[in-house]
């Protein structure tokens, strides 16, 4: 924090503490939740009732500022403890953004996403923008990632073979021990999870209450993290179905023939690549069949060097039913879907932009050709459409796709308006680092995977740790005020509609397991080695996190294996095969306990949330709707501590019950626990050492 930074919070601060006397600043309360803004997600043209929540007699005024408009808000509602004023706004077709300004005498106060404030500042203004929806069945569902590979193997017929084909200058293996670490470089080891492997976990997932799968991607690609994908109209059949499987492997040692005719007959003999499409259909179907949905990893800024397209491999060049490649002849229809760096020359040989240099990651010339934007939405639209029916799509490194931000922005305004033609219940989903605002104006994605709002400020405050295990910050571990300024400020980019979808990830495949951040081990498998990633962990904090992550707006999302006690480091150890067998059953079932919690209590998934009392170590919020009202406290000290909770602010009545309908401790947890009595609108608490607990208020 910069000094002028800082000058401005202790300037605030003051101010905040000097209108104590004259406003209960606790009482002070709105969002763009269904309860304050009414209709939550209203149309072009219509109206829209906005609320805003006081202490009982508390104000004079309060207006609605807009567009440098104030509008003053009437008083509509009361109760014993607050007051709710309302505004009623026309709408245009325009996002709307606004504040309050409440007043008391000559005392006046800004309202915005950071609280109550002394000063304006557009950036934290609340935002409305109208037609803009989401999914209703995104909104908070606990979602399951899946790294196929890696999850269950449930067709060894369809394994990739030890020497089916050299990968980056090296033959690929099958790894035959499912529970060994993953190799240093690993992108050509394949343990041979495939979607059979998926259908005979379904009972699994559905009873740990998954509702949304996940899955990296599954397109024809010859690593096991399939990022480089070599044909998007059609599932690997690796993952799929192999019905023929003709051809020989590689002799040992061979370099020169990259790709044996074993591997050619597998991902370019249509019997197998149809019959994998057909069984990706079965699996959605049994998805579906079972109340889930699913989203596909879309990876449209780059390709890899073996995508039928360019086929820098040669592995379509003699094959049935396929045009030359880009780099296999100068007459290729596809020559302008990348961008050579000499049009004129020929071969171009390895003269084409790469994504971030990487020559077997050729990166998509969109502005070169309308064919190649016309072909990327086609399969965008096919793969949410019958047969398949996909939920949604993930997008991968999606800011980073074409060659400037003017076009990047207009590629996702055409791929929005395909996918939404084609299912508008699809959801789009986008990989992003920084800044979302210019991507959640409604007509690009929906929403991102929250990192900036959700696993960063979460990893810092519980653990001190980098999200790659790369840095210790003790300064940030228990640091309660960065981590609700990190939340405020990188929450204000989301609308309400974006916020409550958000892919909201404790671990995932591009960061180290949660689980392994508790040790506070600084570096990755090839400096410390796989082992050292499960020493010294700390299950207790790692259920602290579940318990923020089950419990916080957006849609949980759990890395598979997390649930089961999974540890490593950053990519590859982070993608370790799910322990089948050897399972944490305390781990395990404590997830499927909290996400049954969550669907028992819709507070706990499109409610409010309010910040309560903090300190170092410690949080505390509130997850709030008229129907009922949870407070979540996280003490991350490693000693008891007693804490005064002010719960009257979610909406519990001055006297009466919180009841504990889930508590985490050093030992393990429960699922019921202590009452406690609401006196004067607060409880007094005592927590156990490194514990999560959530209240429930009791209805009398």
């Amino acid at each position: 924090m910069d000094l002028e930074r800082l000058r401005r919070t202790e300037y605030n601060q003051q101010y905040i503490a000097a209108m104590r006397p004259v406003f209960n600043r606790r009482a002070l309360f709105t969002d763009t939740s269904a309860e304050y803004v009414i209709p939550e997600e209203p149309e072009p043209y219509s109206e829209v009732t906005i609320r805003f929540r006081t202490a009982r007699n508390n104000v004079d005024r309060i207006f609605l500022v807009s567009g440098g408009q104030k509008h003053l808000m009437v008083r509509v509602e009361g109760d014993n403890d607050f007051d709710y004023y309302a505004y009623v706004m026309r709408l245009d077709d325009q996002k709307v953004s606004y504040y309050f300004e409440v007043q008391t005498g000559r005392i006046t106060g800004i309202f915005d996403m950071r609280g109550l404030v002394q000063e304006v500042n557009e950036y934290y203004d609340f935002i409305i923008i109208p037609g803009f929806h989401t999914p209703d069945w995104a909104k908070g569902a606990v979602m399951y990632q899946i790294y196929t590979d890696r999850f269950c193997n449930g067709d060894p017929s369809n394994d990739v073979l030890t020497n089916e084909y050299c990968y980056i200058g090296e033959p690929v293996h099958r790894v035959e021990d499912w529970g060994r670490y993953p190799a240093q470089m690993d992108v050509r080891e394949f343990y041979g999870g495939d979607l059979q492997g998926v259908l005979d976990k379904m009972d699994y997932l559905q009873e740990l209450g998954v509702e949304v799968i996940y899955f990296n991607p599954l397109f024809v690609s010859p690593s096991n993290h399939k990022y480089d994908i070599q044909d998007y109209d059609y599932i690997d059949p690796h993952l799929g179905k192999i019905v023929s499987d003709e051809g020989e492997l590689l002799p040992d040692g061979q370099r020169e023939n990259r790709f044996a005719s074993r591997y050619i007959d597998r991902v370019t003999n249509k019997a197998n690549l149809e019959a994998s499409n057909e069984m990706f259909a079965q699996v959605v179907a049994e998805v579906h069949r079972r109340g889930m949905r699913v989203i596909l990893d879309g990876v449209f800024n780059h390709c890899g060097s073996f995508n039928k397209w360019m086929d820098r491999e040669r592995i379509y060049e003699n094959a049935e039913g396929y045009d030359k490649g880009a780099y296999v002849s100068a007459d290729s229809p596809y020559r302008n879907y990348f961008d050579f760096h000499n049009q004129a020359a020929w071969p171009y040989n390895n003269s084409y932009d790469g994504w971030w240099g990487h020559d077997t990651l050729p990166k998509l010339n969109y502005e070169g050709s309308q064919e190649l934007m016309d072909y990327v939405l086609h399969v965008a639209k096919k793969w949410v459409s019958p047969p398949y029916n996909v939920d949604g799509w993930r997008l991968d490194v999606a800011a980073d796709l074409g060659h400037s931000q003017e076009f990047n922005h207009h590629f996702w305004q055409e791929f929005r308006k395909a996918v939404k033609e084609a299912n508008p219940e699809a959801i789009i989903l986008a990989e992003h680092y920084g800044n979302t605002r210019d991507w959640l104006q409604g007509n690009e994605w929906d929403t991102v995977m929250n990192y900036d709002a959700f696993m960063e400020p979460v990893t810092w405050f519980l653990t001190g740790m980098e999200k790659h295990s790369d840095d210790y910050r003790e300064d940030l571990l228990g640091n309660a005020e960065s981590f609700w300024g990190a939340m405020r400020h990188h929450t204000s980019s989301f609308s309400m509609p974006s916020w409550q979808v958000a892919m909201n990830e404790l671990s995932n495949h591009d960061h180290s397991r949660f689980l392994t951040r508790t040790n506070h081990k600084v570096g990755r498998t090839n400096t410390l080695g796989p082992q050292a990633a499960e020493q010294g962990i700390n299950k207790a904090v790692f259920r602290e996190g579940v318990v923020i992550q089950m419990t916080w707006t957006g849609a949980p999302t759990i890395y598979y294996g997390d649930e089961a006690g999974v540890c490593g480091f950053t990519d590859p150890d982070n993608r370790r095969t799910y322990p089948w067998g050897h399972e944490d059953q305390v781990l395990l079932s404590f997830h499927k306990d909290i996400i049954r919690l969550r669907r028992e209590n819709e507070e706990l998934r499109t409610g409010s949330l309010k910040m309560l009392e903090n300190d170092y170590n410690f949080i505390s919020y509130g997850r709030f709707n008229r129907k009922g009202q949870c407070a979540i406290l996280i003490n991350n000290n490693n000693h008891p501590i007693t804490k005064e909770i002010h719960v009257w602010e979610i909406g519990v009545p001055k006297t009466g019950k919180m009841k504990v309908i889930l508590q985490s401790r050093d030992d393990g947890y429960c699922m019921e626990g202590a009452e406690y009595e609401i006196k004067a609108g607060k409880i007094l608490i005592e927590m156990p050492q490194t514990s999560a607990t959530i209240l429930k208020y009791v209805q009398e």
